[in-house]
């Protein structure tokens, strides 16, 4: 006679349906008294039971017992739809893209508690030659994010993609900085332009704002030093018959209006350069009461045009150039002119100088003396 199975090893049965054997178990019930049954299934007796042991531990254990059957695509999709909150639509939209071209094919399919590091390794190594490094890095984020919130709805138990590194992706274009003489020339060129693109190109090169900082910069923050009431004063109501002005950024265009970072929101003195680009635009603007720069379409793409336009103007390629390296151009200009890197991080609104150094660090280009001079001293002849 076949021996019975102990009371809470739970059921073994033959499923021939799914031509598997089938072990069942019993964890508890429900608040409305319905029982709660895990099921595990394997090709002989040994590995159903294996997998019902390993169900049965984990529940010892006071562990959540993992669902056998939750795939990669159905976590990704969980967290598109749920771990994107506050998100602007177009964010939502590039990450959806990414998810759906380069995750969901080719992992969607695994169970999200039979991957191992081997194939996040080697999936994304299959990428590395046709993606950035920073698209590897969205990749990688987006899988990562999306077992994180699985593991804290119980549906797996670790993350194996924290323990992956990211390899190197395929060459793209390096990010450039403006020359003294470069910058100066392209300065001079914007004399002949609209005073819109000449503020806005000023005020890029010159304060090294990000372009979604400029582009939310309202009048309200452009201000002037009045010396009578001895404070900072907007410019609509202060004049610009000052000495001083600065402006605060404060604001970008991204979806809540913030800055990127806490330490990105900070007030800058304006150089004459840009005062007078400004004073300029608000002489021409009607309504000043809103928005420095302004498109009639609102399309970014007029902004890298007539940019372009000038740098042409300026004797440079346009269409290698981007208005983003305006503001590397501004860190390389200053690192050239000795300013400490600390310095520089602040003003371009970096959480560290670790950050600067890194996003940054073929326009840094400071070199140390102390040491040579102290040696010199030390040992003289």
């Amino acid at each position: 006679m076949t021996a019975r199975r102990s009371k809470g090893d739970g059921g073994l049965h033959w499923d021939e349906e799914r031509q598997r054997w089938t072990a069942t178990v019993t964890l508890g019930y429900t608040a409305a008294g319905k029982r709660i049954v895990k099921k595990a299934r394997g090709k002989t007796k040994t590995e159903a039971k294996e997998k019902l042991k390993e169900i049965l531990r984990e529940h010892e254990d006071g562990s959540a017992v993992a669902p056998t059957n939750y795939t990669v695509r159905e976590a990704t999709q969980y967290w598109l739809e749920h771990g994107l909150g506050g998100r602007s639509a177009s964010t939502v939209r590039m990450y959806t893209t990414y998810a759906e071209t380069h995750v969901i094919p080719a992992l969607g399919a695994r169970k999200l508690r039979d991957l191992s590091v081997e194939d996040v390794d080697e999936w994304l190594a299959s990428k590395r030659d046709t993606l950035s490094t920073r698209s590897l890095k969205l990749i990688h984020a987006i899988l990562n994010r999306s077992i994180k919130n699985a593991m804290r709805r119980d549906k797996v138990k670790r993350n194996v993609v924290d323990l992956c590194e990211i390899p190197e992706g395929r060459a793209g274009r390096s990010s450039k900085a403006l020359t003294l003489p470069q910058a100066q020339a392209i300065i001079d060129a914007a004399t002949k332009a609209t005073p819109r693109m000449r503020a806005y190109l000023v005020l890029s090169l010159l304060i090294g704002a990000r372009t979604e900082e400029l582009r939310a910069l309202t009048w309200s923050h452009v201000v002037a030093y009045d010396r009578k009431s001895e404070a900072w004063l907007p410019v609509g109501e202060a004049g610009w018959e000052h000495e001083e002005f600065a402006t605060y950024v404060w604001r970008s265009v991204r979806a809540k209006g913030d800055t990127k970072t806490v330490k990105s929101r900070r007030s800058l003195k304006l150089p004459r350069l840009c005062a007078e680009a400004l004073r300029e635009l608000h002489e021409e603007q009607d309504d000043t009461s809103g928005l420095v720069f302004r498109t009639q379409s609102g399309n970014a793409h007029n902004v890298r045009r007539d940019f372009r336009k000038i740098l042409d103007r300026a004797g440079l390629v346009g269409k290698e150039w981007s208005p983003r390296e305006m503001r590397h151009s501004f860190v390389s200009l200053l690192s050239d002119s000795g300013v400490p890197i600390e310095d520089i991080s602040r003003l371009v609104g970096h959480r560290s100088t670790v950050v600067t150094e890194t996003v940054y660090r073929k326009q840094i280009r400071p070199v140390l003396m102390q040491g040579a001079e102290a040696m010199d001293v030390i040992f003289t002849a």
